[in-house]
């Protein structure tokens, strides 16, 4: 199982990011389409040129100053401006640090990242992030540069290897709202969010967080799940650690699944009830596959066969 992340792995996932997109524009099968209704004004548009009009043009770019004064019809042409920028939002707190399959929830949520950063850059926007454990919260600007996500993917490694079972760190639930206080002062408008997090210590403070940042914002939430949240084993043992204590749970014993599960069924209901409370496109992502596969299913290309990028 990947318990930890490395740099090349994360430079490699370059090639794995296509077949997806988080802008509005989604293909009918993915998650985010008819869910997903930008709050985004638009990329706007930037003045190219003026030219003779030609049959099939769009009526409305008549430029009818220029028409009566060369007594023939121009019209304006416009394109779309490139830039919208992107924050990313990862969480490597030690609740992260946990899997039962593939690979560890931070893993996970390393390598949603990467593949996001990767994308943005590919469409030629700016991409910046915030990635934060339990006591440092790591910001990288957004800039339209590769030097830029190499600087995320490094910064994720770094708090990734930085995460241990035998950790001293004080577990620290009241940071994923700390660092939502801290993207809300920067992303003001205009910007696509997309928080990756098994959002732990989520609360009544983060819905107000979540919805102030959707007011004027895109945000996407990667929820990253571990199937033992889901359904546990009918019998077994699961080591717990704080960092500095260590518990043994016994599945077999009754009681100890029903505070498991309902504990696990409150933050699961909690997070999903976003994307009709909020407005806020929650995307599930699993330990136990593939993360490129899911993000590419989750987002309409991998299910729709004639979509291309």
């Amino acid at each position: 199982m990947g318990a930890y992340v490395e740099l090349q792995a994360l430079m490699n996932l370059q090639y794995e990011a296509k077949g997806f997109s988080f802008l509005p524009r989604q293909p009918i099968h993915s998650l985010l389409s008819g869910h997903h209704s930008s709050k985004v004004r638009g990329r706007g548009l930037d003045f190219e040129e003026l030219r003779a009009y030609l049959p099939g043009d769009d009526i409305r770019t008549m430029d009818w100053r220029v028409t009566a004064r060369m007594q023939k019809p121009f019209i304006r042409v416009f394109t779309e401006e490139r830039d919208r920028p992107a924050l990313l939002v990862l969480d490597q707190r030690l609740n992260m640090f946990f899997g039962s399959r593939v690979s560890t929830k931070s893993v996970a949520a390393a390598e949603i990242a990467a593949l996001a950063a990767w994308r943005v850059f590919h469409q030629g926007d700016r991409a910046g992030a915030f990635i934060f454990n339990d006591s440092v919260i790591d910001e990288v600007k957004p800039l339209r540069s590769r030097a830029t996500v190499l600087r995320i993917l490094e910064k994720s490694v770094e708090q990734n290897q930085r995460l241990s079972a035998a950790s001293t760190a004080d577990h620290n639930p009241a940071m994923l709202n700390d660092v939502l206080r801290r993207v809300s002062r920067i992303a003001q408008h205009d910007f696509t969010i997309l928080l990756i997090s098994d959002f732990d210590g989520a609360d009544g403070a983060t819905d107000k967080l979540l919805l102030d940042l959707a007011q004027h914002n895109d945000v996407i939430a990667a929820f990253i799940y571990d199937p033992l949240a889901v359904k546990l084993p009918a019998s077994g043992e699961l080591v717990v650690s704080n960092g500095e204590l260590q518990v043994e749970l016994q599945f077999g014993r009754e009681t100890i699944r029903k505070s498991l599960l309902e504990a696990s069924d409150r933050r699961i209901r909690n997070v999903l009830s976003w994307q009709k409370k909020l407005d806020v496109p929650v995307l599930p992502v699993s330990t136990a596959e593939d993360t490129a596969t899911q993000i590419r299913h989750l987002l309409g290309q991998a299910a729709a066969a004639k979509s291309r990028v």
